[in-house]
């Protein structure tokens, strides 16, 4: 492949996304490939929290029904922007809670343990939070999460087996919660096909969606999903510990949440007050308390750039610099020389929007690596995550990045690091 400085610089020429990055406020002197753990501030993200600053300094109380947007629709207003991304009906989706509590409302509500059926399926490469909660709600129904959490194993300890994922969704399992995206090397899942094999088996499923949406086109309804909750300060851009969002399909409006809070009532009668819960026939039903106003602002301005720009447009991108990134890696840090190895998925189609690349001194390398301006994550014990987001990273990024591994490995800066302690983020 071609490695030139003058071909990368031709790709991003013919970037129809590129247009987007000046958007963007990147910290100076930095190329920020973190984006699938906190993305950027967008100015029109801004223009949004100001707007709702004003609409509280000007407005006060009155803002909840008279603000642009007025804050007592906004967790529905927020579900209607984005369901178009994730292939949902406006109803079927609301901005509320954060990721776990989500977990909690949803999985508590369609967890429902009988004799024979009572394990909830889930995988041991889940991000904690998930399995955290999910341990939790076993135990609140005083069942074992040693006996009752079915943890599906990996061969390599990064990837998922679809094959294997059925094979466990036995007789005994109610509920399966899986990531839409493995949160370390970035595989992805196929959802149509595990949502069909769980229905044939008469088991309820949902996904975790924090590291997919925004980036990758998604058909929540048509698949089937029963439920699914994803962040919204990843590649959606909402800041940090913005709002989440809930899907529900629409077949299961009717069923009761477990977890109420006055703000899933029936919206027309929510002031009536009254002391029967009764909830909204939507995804709204699932909300708790009030929403973040303040947390949703950031994401009336950064939802809007993605419906600009385009999902579709979005992947297609962040497929083409990904292969383009592990090309260079495979080219230029060639796995004989320089110990590199890459644990993403090898076909676009099986992977999200960041790439996973493996060393035994990854640590010291993704220290070395900030401290030159390249933002990348870290996970023990030797993997370091890097996400290229296809509206503000750019191909001379992914270029420069593999250059400058090369150069520290090259040098041998990584074999004279002496670890600092610090925070992970």
């Amino acid at each position: 492949m071609d490695t030139s400085k003058e071909y990368v610089k031709k790709l991003d020429d013919e970037d129809p996304l590129s247009k987007y990055r000046d958007e963007f406020y990147i910290p100076e002197d930095t190329v920020y490939l973190n984006g699938n753990s906190l993305g950027l501030l967008s100015e029109r993200a801004e223009d949004s929290i100001e707007k709702i600053k004003e609409e509280w300094k000007e407005l006060a109380i009155e803002g909840w029904t008279e603000g642009e947007t007025p804050w007592f629709f906004m967790a529905e207003t927020l579900g209607e922007m984005i369901s178009d991304m994730v292939g949902a009906k406006p109803k079927e989706v609301v901005g509320t809670g954060t990721t776990t509590v989500n977990i909690h409302a949803l999985v508590s509500t369609f967890f429902e343990p009988k004799d024979g059926k009572d394990k909830i399926m889930a995988d041991e490469l889940n991000f904690p939070t998930d399995i955290y909660a999910l341990k939790g709600l076993l135990e609140l129904k005083d069942l074992d999460p040693k006996k009752k959490l079915k943890l599906v194993p990996s061969s390599d300890g990064h990837l998922l087996d679809e094959d294997k994922i059925v094979e466990m969704m036995t007789d005994d399992v109610a509920l399966v919660h899986l990531p839409s995206v493995l949160y370390r090397s970035g595989q992805l899942l196929d959802m149509e096909y595990l949502t069909e094999k769980a229905h044939e088996r008469e088991i309820i499923i949902g996904f975790d969606c924090s590291h997919s949406v925004g980036v990758i086109p998604h058909e929540l309804h048509e698949w089937g999903v029963d439920y699914a909750m994803w962040c919204g300060y990843k590649y959606l851009n909402g800041g940090p510990g913005s709002t989440a969002f809930l899907y529900l399909n629409e077949r299961h409006f009717d069923k009761e949440p477990k977890l109420k809070g006055w703000f899933g009532y029936e919206k027309e009668k929510q002031f009536d007050l009254a002391l029967d819960f009764v909830h909204e026939k939507s995804a709204g039903g699932w909300q708790i308390s009030s929403p973040s106003i303040l947390g949703g602002a950031p994401l009336l301005g950064s939802l809007k750039i993605i419906k600009e720009a385009g999902l579709k447009e979005i992947r297609e991108k962040s497929k083409d610099i990904n292969d383009y990134f592990m090309g260079l890696v495979e080219e230029v840090l060639d796995e004989r020389s320089y110990d590199v190895g890459i644990i993403s998925p090898e076909k676009a189609e099986e992977r999200s929007s960041h790439i996973a690349i493996q060393h035994e001194k990854a640590e010291a390398i993704s220290s070395l690596l900030r401290e030159k301006g390249f933002i990348t994550d870290f996970r023990p014990p030797n993997v370091i995550r890097l996400a290229f987001s296809p509206l503000y990273n750019s191909y001379y990024e992914a270029w420069l990045t593999v250059m400058t591994i090369k150069e520290i490995i090259d040098n041998k800066e990584h074999q004279r690091y002496e670890k600092q302690e610090e925070l992970v983020t």
